[in-house]
């Protein structure tokens, strides 16, 4: 059963660390962002910043939004290439609890979480990974995952945000269009 219901769910496998890449795609259900984009967009971070003068030799080398070789692209990165495709990104409050996300609301595209990954008990960095509702059934699109893990009902999804948060996840609300100001 839970194959046959992900037959129609778009969902992307990891590969090095391009894991925002994935989530993003996952999030858009469709290729939408390619290394070379989300590329352009950490560069982009890095010449806009004030002060990149200060920078060092090494901050140079490696990047400060992102691995040149593997990947892993942070949250700035995430919020401009969603931004650029004018939708919108708000923190959650982890103070508030998952119950306080709304995920019948109809302005709400998705959920984006970055997840502290431990490897034989050791910190091994964060992964982004997306939670997102296609034809009425919350998926967890992990691009980890072999195929997208169906929720059964939206209290699991809760309890599923609940455990992140407890675990310092970071939790972002997705939205269909960027809030005017």
């Amino acid at each position: 059963m839970e194959g046959e219901e992900a037959k129609h769910v778009y969902h992307e496998k990891q590969r090095l660390q391009f894991c925002l890449m994935h989530a993003l795609n996952n999030l858009l259900q469709e290729e939408s962002f390619t290394r070379a984009e989300l590329d352009v967009i950490a560069e982009k971070l890095v010449l806009d910043d004030p002060i990149k003068d200060k920078w060092t030799p090494i901050s140079l080398i490696f990047k400060p939004h992102h691995n040149t070789l593997t990947g892993n692209y942070d949250v700035n990165v995430l919020i401009a290439a969603l931004e650029a495709r004018g939708k919108g990104v708000v923190w959650h409050d982890r103070r508030s609890g998952a119950s306080s996300i709304r995920l019948a609301e109809e302005t709400l595209l998705g959920i984006m979480l970055n997840i502290p990954v431990r490897k034989f008990g050791l910190w091994r960095g964060r992964h982004w990974v997306t939670l997102r509702k296609v034809a009425g059934v919350w998926y967890n699109l992990d691009s980890d995952l072999r195929i997208p893990k169906p929720f059964q009902h939206e209290e699991e999804v809760t309890e599923f945000l609940n455990n992140i948060i407890s675990r310092n996840g970071e939790v972002l609300i997705i939205l269909h269009e960027k809030p005017s100001e």
